[in-house]
């Protein structure tokens, strides 16, 4: 399954620097609005020291890490859902990918004009969270228009999904973001459709200078203050060390770097990490010695779909699954030891995949 989180922030936040320095695709980064004025999308692989492990034991011929697409989106100002500055371009963008990045600016540099005039990230935060409510209540009222029709004509299934729906717009209107309604998950199918934009997950990426990477400021702290309650994720980055980190190919010399400012992973994996989280992903493993590879799966799937992912035809076609947990592939270090002691079992239908797993499939189409 294809991954992509769209990176949006406020003009001059750092949202296009982060970009640059995460991904393969290269945005224009200037000191003025609208630099990105295309979506950008570049694709990043995600780093997983399990299929390096396997990797080093199986020593296939080709190594297929799984892959997640970050596309910058143009920045955005007050007035967006009315189609001021880039707006409408911007709301038609965020409807395609899975999760958001909010880059949200926690550090001052006088040299870097806020769209704003001040650093505020409550501010900044809030005046995106509007504009995507706006809009979002715009397409529940729609919705509501047509609804009624049927309700009134006595339809059972329309008149519950109206009552859904003018619940979502009461929410709306309160300045709340419809990924916190409180609402039965069956319910949220009435507004399926709409491919809300305040539905979708997020993470705020708290943008600090250099000197608080570790630490965080007070306005990291106001950020989280202010997102409590909302399910989502904050995360400290500094756009400008992840340019630094960017260059540094040789991956000893990039530990040392990290090693240099007290980090532990770079903003790329803590933001991976977070997008995982939010998702509720998974990765599980195919190995053999023409290919290790990782796949990712939401939570929970079980094994027809999880195999799916390969291809459309070992799902229709799936007989059983072979599977050996990685802590076991690890000790034994191949899959005939696996077998030999025991490890490898063989699942049907119902099987749930877990984390990690390493997998073959048996089909017939």
């Amino acid at each position: 399954m294809g991954l992509q989180v769209g990176i949006v922030g406020l003009p001059n936040v750092g949202k296009s620097t982060l970009f640059n320095a995460i991904s393969t695709g290269k945005a224009e980064a200037a000191n003025y609005p609208f630099c990105t004025i295309e979506p950008n999308v570049g694709v990043v692989t995600v780093p997983d020291e399990r299929l390096d492990k396997l990797a080093e034991l199986v020593k296939p011929q080709k190594v297929v890490p799984t892959v997640i697409e970050f596309v910058d989106i143009a920045g955005l100002v007050a007035g967006a859902s009315k189609g001021e500055g880039l707006g409408n371009q911007f709301l038609a963008n965020i409807r395609e990918v899975d999760a958001i990045t909010h880059v949200i600016r926690c550090f001052d540099d006088p040299n870097i004009v806020h769209v704003n005039g001040k650093v505020s990230p409550v501010t900044d935060k809030e005046i995106i969270d509007t504009e995507l409510q706006l809009k979002d209540l715009e397409s529940v009222d729609k919705k509501i228009a047509k609804t009624e029709r049927a309700a009134k004509a006595g339809d059972a299934v329309a008149k519950k999904e109206l009552e859904i729906l003018k619940l979502y717009k009461t929410h709306l209107e309160a300045g709340k973001n419809a990924r916190n309604i409180p609402v039965e998950p069956e319910d949220k199918k009435a507004v399926y459709d709409l491919h809300l934009l305040t539905a979708k997950p997020v993470i705020y990426a708290a943008n600090v200078s250099e000197t608080e990477i570790n630490t965080g400021n007070k306005w990291v702290d106001e950020l989280r203050e202010s997102v409590k309650g909302e399910g989502a994720e904050v995360v400290i980055i500094c756009a400008a060390l992840e340019s630094q980190i960017a260059e540094i190919t040789d991956s000893e010399d990039r530990q040392m770097f990290l090693d240099e400012y007290g980090l532990k992973e770079s903003g790329l994996d803590k933001l991976i990490k977070a997008a995982y989280s939010l998702l509720n992903l998974y990765t599980y493993f195919t190995a053999g010695v023409q290919e290790v590879r990782a796949w990712t799966i939401t939570k929970g799937w079980k094994a027809p779909a999880a195999a799916g992912v390969i291809h459309t035809d070992f799902e229709r076609g799936f007989i059983k699954a072979e599977v050996i947990k990685y802590a076991d592939f690890v000790q034994y270090g191949s899959e005939q030891a696996c077998k030999e002691a025991g490890k490898l079992s063989i699942e049907g239908k119902e099987y749930v995949v877990g984390d990690g797993d390493v997998m073959h499939y048996r089909f017939n189409v």
